[in-house]
């Protein structure tokens, strides 16, 4: 297949603003971390709105109230996930968060009483799992990036979370890199008739390099690289069925990608679906563990 250079021009210099764009907000500080992904909140809900209207039409009768409401309680669990350190003024984003989950929670009911023109137990249920995909998901990377830590000795003054954090996303990052490139060299048995293009020759080849990477990585910079090539494993296993599940979410709904934000590269749930659910199992694992 012939080379599009303006098609490789596009995705080049979409993949050099998502990256630095990411860096900035992985690395700045917390205030920076939290925007961040509270953007990537709302980006992956708009977008399983649309998902879940093509796969179950009856969702788009759901009223303003309910569309609107339903973000935003997941909002409120992120913010009451984060630290006492994020304040604004003597008002933290914790105490914050619980004020607002309460107030929304209540109003839930209320509103649907209100203004719903009919109701659905399966709609209710859509909204919910999005929730638990969507929501408790970046609610436990705000918790790893406050609460959780891998003990890195000799870097005492280590802003640990935050490493906790990149170590698994460059991990997630340099699975699918080696994935595809592996795949596509010696690449020659389906991994998944969801996603005909993985080979099992590439996911195990991306899933050995992220670990091996990673683990080396660590070694050499004298962090516990133990801890990191775990949390690299979960990320290339749990990661790879987080891409298998959106991709299912797509056949459902018969679409290609699941937005257009960044130009040849998807929507926020394209980028982020091995996030979704590698984040959750990184958590149970420090939580178990730690």
């Amino acid at each position: 297949m012939a080379l599009n250079l303006q098609t490789f021009k596009t995705r080049t210099l979409s993949a050099i603003i998502f990256a630095v764009i990411m860096l900035a907000g992985l690395l700045l500080n917390y205030w920076s971390f939290f925007l961040l992904f509270s953007v990537v909140h709302f980006g992956c809900w708009f977008e399983y709105h649309k998902l879940m209207e093509r796969i179950h039409p009856a969702y788009k009768q759901i009223s303003s109230f309910h569309r609107y409401i339903v973000p935003l309680i997941g909002f409120a669990l992120m913010l009451f996930s984060a630290g006492e350190t994020l304040a604004i003024g003597t008002f933290s984003l914790h105490s914050l968060g619980w004020w607002l989950l309460l107030l929304l929670v209540l109003m839930l009911p209320l509103g649907e009483l209100l203004f719903a023109k009919q109701t659905s137990l399966k709609c209710y249920g859509i909204s919910l799992l999005g929730l638990v995909y969507i929501s408790m998901s970046w609610s436990m990377l705000v918790l790893l990036r406050d609460q959780f830590t891998v003990q890195f000795p000799g870097f005492e003054t280590l802003d640990y979370g935050k490493w906790v954090v990149c170590i698994l996303v460059f991990s997630i990052w340099i699975n699918d890199t080696m994935a595809y490139i592996v795949g596509s060299l010696i690449g020659k048995t389906p991994f998944s008739p969801i996603s005909p293009k993985k080979t099992w020759e590439g996911t195990i080849g991306g899933a050995v390099l992220a670990i091996v990477v990673i683990t080396t990585v660590a070694y050499f910079i004298g962090l516990n690289y133990m801890e990191c090539g775990i949390i690299a494993a979960i990320a290339a296993v749990f990661g790879t069925l987080g891409d298998l599940l959106e991709s299912k979410l797509k056949r459902m709904a018969g679409i290609k990608d699941s937005g257009n934000i960044l130009p040849g590269h998807g929507g926020f749930l394209d980028r982020f679906d091995s996030l979704l659910i590698a984040t959750p199992v990184v958590w149970l694992y420090f939580f178990l563990f730690q």
